[in-house]
């Protein structure tokens, strides 16, 4: 398959200026696109939950690339259960419509690991999707993900809008987000040492009893994919961005610790929710489909995150 030429196309970028979307935007100059065609909305400018501003956004587009979301660790999860189901949902339904009336030539819609049930076969295989509820501190967020998939789907087979579906795991790496108010659990176990070492404590709490597995992509890996998604898939079915590789959460606390030379004591709060019990994604599909195959080393990607973290931490 020849890869779609980005080179005349004007491409929407929800999300664009955050974490994941600025390294979205950099693979799609890469890939041939014209900066000055890639329109990155601002929230404070544009608000997706509102029709009027999705309308305004689409017009004139031929690639959008959602990936704008209200997200954030356990803790938010827990919080606000309802923002996150209205927010994604709004946002990337009416998006949707708006792109459809719109005539736009492309939809790429970044989902949600969250989507998965509770209790998926490891490695999780797209086919898997809808066996089951989602684990209970996230279903909300994973569930209004979803429905954007069946919305797609639905769009395809009824309009014969072009919208793919692409599902990247946890995703770390420099420039992550660090608050601890909303933070993934790489960010927020990296801020946990480092201030544990300024302030001379010799114990950690994590929640959790560790047990928990999960699997990490490089913000710079899912970018490429998402990329190569954009230009070279154009089918219905989901598809998995990930390494196929998960580590329980003591050893990712052991590993960081190990790279951040912090020898104190990691105490389990076990009255804390674990989250799903087990997190590994099939890359099968997206190998088969696209080429796509991550890159970054686990240890290399943390050790990039601890060291930008490390530098900036005053301003995180």
């Amino acid at each position: 398959m020849q890869p779609l030429d980005l080179s005349d196309k004007n491409i929407l970028v929800t999300g664009g200026a955050g974490f994941l979307g600025k390294r979205v935007v950099a693979q799609l100059v890469a890939a041939g696109a014209n900066p000055a065609a890639i329109k990155v909305p601002r929230s404070r400018d544009c608000d997706l939950r509102q029709l009027a501003h999705c309308r305004a956004a689409v017009r004139g587009q031929d690639i959008i690339i959602h990936l704008a979301a209200h997200v954030g660790g356990i803790g938010l999860n827990q919080a606000k259960p309802a923002e996150l189901f209205y927010d994604n949902l709004m946002m990337g339904a009416q998006l949707i419509h708006c792109a459809y009336e719109a005539g736009v030539k492309k939809f790429v819609c970044i989902g949600t690991i969250c989507a998965y049930p509770k209790f998926t076969p490891v490695p999780f295989h797209e086919d898997d999707l809808w066996n089951g509820y989602p684990e209970e501190t996230n279903a909300p967020y994973g569930i209004a993900k979803k429905a954007l998939l069946v919305q797609l789907q639905a769009y395809r087979q009824q309009y014969g809008f072009n919208g793919i579906y692409l599902l990247p795991v946890n995703l770390y790496g420099p420039e992550d987000n660090f608050n601890p108010d909303s933070s993934h659990v790489i960010p927020a176990l990296i801020r946990k040492v480092h201030e544990a070492q300024q302030r001379g404590d010799r114990q950690i709490p994590v929640w959790g009893d560790g047990s928990p597995t999960r699997e990490f992509l490089y913000a710079d890996d899912a970018a490429r994919g998402i990329v190569m998604g954009t230009q070279l898939y154009d089918a219905p079915e989901p598809v998995n961005l990930g390494t196929g590789q998960e580590i329980t959460i003591r050893d990712l606390i052991a590993l960081i610790c190990e790279l951040m030379a912090y020898d104190g004591e990691i105490v389990w709060q076990t009255d804390k929710p674990n989250g799903q019990p087990r997190r590994c994604l099939a890359t099968d599909r997206a190998k088969t489909e696209f080429g796509f195959v991550a890159q970054m080393p686990f240890r290399q990607g943390l050790e990039n995150t601890i060291a930008w973290y490390r530098q900036h931490a005053g301003d995180c």
